[in-house]
């Protein structure tokens, strides 16, 4: 039994206890009352170095990150976007939030992308590709994006679930036009609400910035070397889906943690992957070969079992204190690509849904100790079997 609270995070650093004590002080919270150097400022420039990139834009969300993305992008009305059918229902909802269509792709029991029906389904009528690293695995960037160049089609990163990955030693977030970030809780940096986009292009910035809520000149305290603001001035709307200080103040202090964290994400994906591949009832995919991840979950498949039996697996992890859930079984799962209403119809994904039913999800905090995660792996594998053993019985 796991007495442990999977869901909990680390504790926010007492540095930013300090910097939110300054600001409750001085009563500025929002980033423009500054002429320069407010919190968030601060935040976008340290997130760029630590990116390696030009530019960095601080939101209110992963989400409004990706819609100002597609927006700056001038696509069409109702332009087609390619995205992976395994994804948060916040993707496709930005998607249609910028005016644009999902186009769903296949995706494998790897949980990557199905190569070949993105490629079947990379028509000449697609303006863009928004790609999801959902729960931080890595489809093969290779093969995309070089179908992306081929076709001049840009591509954009959701890297929610992928602060820390590396591609070929390239970062995460960095492969195409743009990459969108979050700081929700349950994300490697935890800001309770928050997310970041990152980009090289100069006019993708300016625009973002100033439809983010940049009114009335605020773009200069942005402190970015970029002339294509002042072209864009009250020539865009604006969103107003600005971060606020106090946001960027908790996760300021956090960013020094971003290695350690997904080093120990890491090692604790894979010391628990190699217990639970042991079992004839639990499959953990391996990672692409270019890939590093930094996980802060861990998805498993059930081999052969029945609706009815992978529900019983999930009460009996429940009952042990360790909640695994199954993105297909859970009603009204916001993963599950049935379950987004308002795309209309559900398409047909055969693969999907068949991985979708059977793929567990586990959350594994960076700080789990050897021994919690030996427990960990001892309910889950002695839930499998007592659910497999009960039905031969």
């Amino acid at each position: 039994m796991l007495k442990r609270n999977l869901h909990k995070a680390e504790p926010i650093p007492a540095e930013a206890r300090e910097y939110i004590d300054a600001l409750l002080e001085s009563g500025d919270l929002f980033r423009y009352h500054a002429s320069q150097d407010a919190p968030v400022t601060l935040l976008e420039q340290e997130f760029a170095d630590l990116m390696g990139v030009k530019y960095a834009l601080a939101v209110a969300s992963c989400s409004a990150a990706l819609f100002l993305t597609l927006r700056a992008l001038e696509l069409s009305d109702k332009a087609k976007v390619l995205i992976p059918a395994f994804t948060f229902a916040a993707v496709p909802s930005a998607v249609v939030h910028a005016g644009c269509t999902p186009v769903l792709v296949e995706v494998n029991d790897n949980y990557r992308i199905d190569i070949e029906d993105f490629t079947e389904k990379f028509t000449d009528d697609i303006e863009a590709v928004l790609i999801s690293h959902m729960r931080g695995h890595t489809s093969d960037m290779d093969a995309i994006k070089a179908l992306c160049n081929e076709k001049d089609i840009p591509l954009i990163e959701d890297a929610a679930h992928s602060l820390g990955t590396t591609w070929h030693d390239e970062k995460i977030g960095t492969i195409g036009k743009a990459g969108c970030f979050s700081f929700q809780s349950y994300k490697l940096v935890n800001g309770g609400e928050g997310g970041i986009m990152i980009t090289d292009d100069a006019d993708m910035i300016a625009r973002c910035v100033i439809m983010s809520g940049a009114y009335e000149n605020n773009w200069q305290k942005h402190g970015l070397d970029c002339n294509a603001f002042s072209k864009y001035q009250n020539e865009l709307p604006l969103y107003n889906t600005r971060m606020s200080n106090l946001a960027a103040a908790v996760i300021r202090p956090q960013l020094s943690q971003v290695k350690r964290r997904a080093d120990d994400g890491l090692r604790n994906h894979d010391t628990l992957a190699d217990q639970l591949n042991k079992s004839p009832f639990i499959a953990v995919p391996d990672a692409l070969e270019p890939e590093k991840r930094a996980p802060d979950s861990l998805q498993f498949n059930l081999v052969d079992f029945t609706d009815s039996e992978a529900r019983a697996f999930m009460a009996e992890t429940h009952l042990r204190g360790v909640p695994v859930s199954i993105f297909g079984l859970h009603e009204g799962n916001a993963r599950a690509f049935w379950n987004w209403k308002f795309l209309g119809d559900a398409p047909e994904l055969p693969k999907t849904r068949k991985m979708l039913s059977r793929a567990c999800d586990v959350r594994l905090p960076a700080t789990l100790s050897q021994d919690e995660l030996a427990t960990i792996a001892d309910v889950i594998l002695t839930s499998a079997d007592q659910v497999k053993s009960s039905k031969a019985a």
